[in-house]
């Protein structure tokens, strides 16, 4: 069986949109056939049309016909008539004959019509439409309008186009119209459009509804290429919405400056010569800049040796109107309506194809081409009289097609933002994957640098070794807390951040973060002093972490940028309620203090006040901006007062539930007292990388453990004797069966034994994994003796 080659959906669009396209020809087509071709209308005979039978009322009566006419004459009312002839009404001269010989079309001529009406006939009005080049009417003997100047030569003629409704003013049962019209600067002379007569009202209203869709379609038109067009400037530099704001711009012209001439009632005094050139080079550049959008728009489905040539062909048409005089290059229009069914079908072809290939927003392009295919069809029909439809059809059909257009156009600019949104998440979740990376193979090599300068600052070293292992762990610390920062900071941009509510102690936490820094104090001759309101109830629900982070990071900014003095650390009590308690924080230092105009910049990621501090006092500007995001989750918000050489004052008021009994006594890094608290226990170390095991077996040693080593989870799995072993030290990341899929295989087993993940990956981020395996706690690498002591005896249920 042969592949269908369109899906159900394709057809069903397809289908939908060659009943549109019928319906409109159906429409456009048959809503008016020719005015002479009506036989319900009398016809001028020998230049007299007998309208006394008509009821005008609604009615627009054509005043076709055979017309008394005089050839190279302009007659005046009142002058003796020269011979004359009979012809047809409206034709070109071209197509006409005077003494039997056939006529160019440039010259002057003048037609005469009696039109006799009703007795009871309501105020009249004549539509006259833009008659080759111009024309002169008298009614009655007297003027009633003109467009442009006739005259006898090109000289003396003044072309203007221009389509007008004309009252004409109470007479009798008579008319005597006398035409003059006059055509040196066209390719075409004479009329080939009808004057129509009627009630005043209904010409007027209708010539009013002509011009206002005209307007109503070249805002729309204009608003929009100037829509698109700031999306190209100010978005996307994609070219496809450039030549889509042009074509509209370009072709907004063409809705007011053509047919009806909308525009030239505006500026009737303007250059015939300019419009005309106007209005020929905004159709021929429109089509240009089509054909260019076309291949802009689904550059791998079009040839490009068609659209050179497609291109060329409308270049070629605009010089010459921008090179030749209107006399010649208005002979083109002809030729060029005739390319315009090559040019849409071969856009048609385009879209099908693309749609075809299920490009984006092909179906919209395919149903919008045709539809202009539709449109282009019904103008080209109207301009050599075949068919004149209602303007209404014409209206629709542009607004259809610019509006399947501007689909097509917000469709990819849709599915562009949508790629780049996935693009941009899944260079987020690189960068995540790679910083977690990065974090877990820093934190590993870190965990046996600070483990093992605890051990051997615990072996009494000599005070010139223990001055070397303080600055190695220092060093080592400070790397750590970079690390954890660039973490955390992406994190907060990740939306990942999330906090504890439990009961806390801030006033301990702050005796801890000070006696943290006092020896950095120390070090730098500054007092750092703790303020604790005696009001303060220790009794409140928060993050103790985040607290503590906070706190840290302004305690060592202030630190780091303040040479002499004292750095304050308060708490303050401002309200205090049985259920809430309103707690403000502050960190004072006598340092460098910060401008005015530089206050805001500090809280930037990655920003000091001058790049010169980054040399000076070092830091990478992270832990202010850090500390705020931590605050601005809890709706807090991390305040400045600072005045240059003087010092400054961060501080943040935060709202705490207040907590029915005292939090619990902060982690302290203290070792366990007693001598081998571990004395008799057996442990299965799970740790592929030798330089852990090195740190672990060490730390348990001195604790009085027995260490069994295991260097994947499948050697675990089979070295683990319940019997012998009390709990295990699982690394999460190993070759060969990783901690999370060994810990699933031995509770599968029954084993309960106590199971501690070991891992340089943040608690938050593996959490969950190490819940659903079955381990029953996290500790971060590095940890030091004292944590990992801790765990060990909480989960033995031993005493410390």
């Amino acid at each position: 069986m042969q592949k269908r080659r369109f899906s159900d959906k394709t057809l069903k669009i397809l289908s939908h949109y060659l009943l549109s396209l019928l319906a409109i020809l159906l429409v456009g087509c048959s809503a008016h056939t020719p005015q002479n071709q009506k036989p319900e209308y009398p016809l001028a005979q020998q230049g007299v049309l007998d309208l006394r039978a008509v009821e005008f009322n609604q009615q627009l009566i054509p005043l076709n016909g055979s017309w008394k006419w005089y050839w190279k004459t302009l007659l005046n009312p009142g002058e003796r008539p020269p011979r004359f002839e009979y012809g047809n009404f409206p034709e070109l001269w071209s197509t006409q004959t005077w003494n039997d010989q056939p006529l160019p079309s440039y010259g002057y001529a003048t037609y005469s019509l009696t039109v006799l009406l009703p007795p009871s006939a309501p105020p009249l009005a004549l539509k006259l439409p833009d008659i080759f080049t111009a024309y002169r009417l008298f009614v009655n003997d007297r003027e009633l309008t003109r467009s442009g100047t006739p005259g006898t030569s090109p000289e003396t003629t003044t072309p203007f186009w221009s389509t007008q409704v004309k009252s004409i003013p109470p007479t009798s049962d008579t008319l005597r119209l006398l035409l003059q019209v006059a055509n040196f600067h066209h390719s075409k002379g004479g009329s080939n459009q009808t004057i129509f007569l009627g009630s005043a009202d209904v010409l007027q209203v209708a010539a009013d509804r002509e011009y206002a869709l005209d307007y109503l379609l070249t805002g729309c038109l204009f608003m929009g290429g100037l829509f698109f067009l700031g999306l190209f400037l100010f978005g996307r530099h994609e070219t496809s919405l450039l030549y889509f704001s042009l074509f509209c711009l370009l072709y907004s012209y063409r809705i007011v400056g053509s047919d009806d001439y909308a525009l030239h009632a505006l500026f009737e005094t303007a250059s015939w010569s300019l419009l005309v050139h106007l209005e020929y080079l905004s159709l021929f550049i429109s089509i240009t800049v089509f054909v260019l959008y076309t291949n802009s728009l689904y550059p791998t489905d079009v040839n490009r040796h068609v659209i050179r040539l497609l291109t060329g062909i409308c270049l070629a048409f605009t010089a010459a109107t921008l090179l030749l005089p209107p006399v010649y290059f208005t002979r083109l229009i002809n030729p060029f309506l005739g390319l315009m069914p090559i040019y849409i079908g071969y856009a048609f072809h385009v879209y099908w194809l693309a749609a075809r290939r299920k490009r984006p927003g092909a179906n919209y392009s395919l149903m919008s081409t045709g539809v202009l295919l539709a449109v282009f069809i019904i103008i080209i029909l109207k301009y050599f009289q075949i068919a004149i439809p209602e303007d209404i059809v014409l209206f629709l059909g542009y607004i259809g097609f610019f509006f399947l257009q501007s689909l097509v156009l917000s469709y990819r600019f849709a599915f562009t933002l949508r790629q780049a949104k996935e693009q941009a998440e899944e260079g987020l979740r690189a960068k995540n994957e790679f910083l977690s990376t990065i974090s877990h193979e820093i934190r590993t090599p870190l965990n046996a640098i600070i483990g093992l300068n605890h051990l051997m600052l615990q072996d009494n070293p000599r005070p010139d070794q223990r001055q070397h292992l303080d600055v190695m762990l220092f060093s080592a610390n400070n790397l750590l807390h970079i690390v954890n920062d660039i973490l955390d900071f992406n994190r907060f941009e990740a939306g990942k951040i999330t906090l504890e509510a439990v009961p806390m102690d801030p006033a301990r936490i702050l005796q801890n973060v000070v006696a943290t820094f006092q020896p950095v104090a120390r070090e730098k001759s500054l007092s750092l002093q703790l303020s604790i309101d005696p009001r303060f109830t220790p009794k409140v629900i928060g993050d103790p972490n985040r607290l503590a982070q906070v706190v840290s990071n302004l305690v060592e900014n202030a630190i780091k940028f303040t040479e002499q003095g004292q750095v304050t650390v308060s708490l303050t009590v401002d309200k205090q309620q049985p259920e809430t308690s309103t707690l403000t924080f502050a960190v004072v230092d006598t340092g460098i203090g910060i401008a005015p105009e530089k206050q805001q910049l500090i809280f930037n990621q990655f920003t000091q006040v001058d790049s010169s501090l980054s040399r000076t006092y070092g830091g990478t500007g992270m832990g202010l901006a850090i500390s705020r995001k931590i605050l601005q989750v809890q709706q807090v918000e991390l305040k400045l007062q600072s005045e240059p050489k003087k010092g400054s004052r961060f501080y943040f008021t935060q709202h705490f539930p207040r907590a029915a009994a005292p939090g619990p006594e902060p982690k302290e890094n203290k070792l366990i007292s007693g001598d081998k608290p571990l004395h008799g226990i057996t442990i299965l170390l799970v740790e592929d990388n030798a330089m852990n095991v090195l740190l672990a077996k060490n730390i348990l040693s001195k604790l009085g453990a027995s260490v069994d080593v295991a260097n994947n989870g499948q050697e675990a799995v089979d070295m683990l004797d319940s019997s012998r072993h009390r709990l295990i030290l699982m690394d999460l990341q190993m070759p060969v069966m990783d901690g999370y899929e060994a810990t699933r295989i031995i509770r599968r087993r029954n084993e309960t034994l106590p199971i501690i993940a070991l891992t340089a990956s943040l608690a938050q981020e593996v959490g969950d994994r190490v819940n659903d395996a079955g381990l029953d706690e996290i500790l971060v690498k590095p940890y030091n003796p004292g944590s990992l002591a801790r765990v060990i005896l909480k989960h033995l249920k031993l005493a410390g």
